[in-house]
């Protein structure tokens, strides 16, 4: 084949597919509420999913003092003062497998303070009512090696003279690792589902379609035209279904985040923390853009397949 041949093929092949383009663009402007209806649903579908893995992202984004998961605390008794502390810290490190640090009443008192702001509460105390705090913190492992390290440590502590209170850290963090990686499981499953959701709406949309045309179809069978040509212009708006579906899924999302975002910040305000919702990022909405053309292309193309094997069959019956 020579040069010419090849490059007259590829115009060719170019220019059905500028024709098959800008012609499934001119169907779906020629019924604009239809178009626009079937991209709502599909932008909801896909917001749904969306929304739940960016509120996920953004609590593994908030300051939960991670670095604290499954520090045991030690409340001694205020009778024992400094010695006292001193000497568990000693017995601690003399035992070893943790690290511990001491909060003095001074410091604790600067420290709650700080955090809750009731500083003028404090000047009603005519003495610093806290005690010494020793916080025990684990050596770096896995989660199964911090209970058995808690459980190991916490009956030790109860054990000893002097103490008032052990209280352990890591249950809540615990509980939230767990709700955090039931979260990703929950996301992954709606994302299947409404991905399903997505092909089925494109594909019975595109089925219309194909119906309304069925004639046309046909006569283009039969004058020669083979699958491929017949397909592409159905391909071309399934893909811009998927797409607008995606663009008003981040649009909505969008919203969403800056809809919250005000009273995010009052909360987060009330508890000394500062935390700005975080969306999608531009990498992971592009690659919802093309998720969401290919979803829709996958339910054209599942829709125009069927027809054509229908009117194939048609055909080697009147044969």
């Amino acid at each position: 084949m020579s040069d010419s041949t090849t490059r007259q093929q590829m115009r060719s092949w170019g220019r059905r597919q500028l024709y098959s383009l800008f012609s499934s663009i001119g169907t779906l402007l020629s019924h604009k509420l239809a178009t626009l209806m079937t991209a709502l649903v599909l932008g909801i579908a896909m917001a749904l999913p969306l929304g739940l893995f960016v509120s996920v992202e953004n609590l593994r984004a908030v300051d939960l003092r991670a670095s604290e998961f499954g520090s045991i605390t030690v409340f001694l008794q205020r009778e024992g003062g400094e010695g006292l502390a001193n000497a568990l810290a000693e017995a601690v490190s003399e035992r070893g497998g943790a690290g511990v640090s001491l909060i003095s009443p001074d410091e604790g008192m600067q420290e709650f303070t700080t955090a809750s702001g009731f500083g003028q509460a404090a000047d009603i105390f005519d003495e610093n009512p806290l005690p010494w705090v020793a916080v025990l913190s684990p050596p770096p492992g896995r989660q199964a090696e911090v209970d058995a390290w808690v459980r190991d440590w916490e009956p030790w502590l109860e054990q000893r003279e002097g103490i008032e209170l052990v209280q352990v850290d890591h249950k809540w963090m615990q509980r939230l690792s767990g709700l955090l990686a039931l979260g990703d499981a929950v996301i992954t499953v709606l994302a299947v589902l409404f991905s399903l959701a997505v092909v089925v709406v494109v594909a019975n949309t595109i089925r219309l379609d194909v119906a309304n045309r069925a004639e046309e179809i046909e006569v283009m069978s039969l004058v020669g035209a083979n699958n491929g040509f017949i397909r592409q212009p159905f391909l071309y708006s399934g893909f811009w279904y998927g797409l607008a579906g995606a663009a008003l899924a981040l649009l909505l999302l969008f919203a969403g985040l800056a809809y919250l975002q005000p009273p995010l910040e009052r909360l987060m305000d009330a508890y000394g923390n500062q935390h700005q919702l975080v969306g999608l990022g531009p990498d992971r909405a592009l690659l919802v853009l093309l998720m969401g053309g290919l979803l829709g292309l996958a339910g054209a193309w599942l829709s125009v397949q069927r027809h054509l094997r229908l009117l194939a069959h048609g055909r080697g019956i009147r044969h």
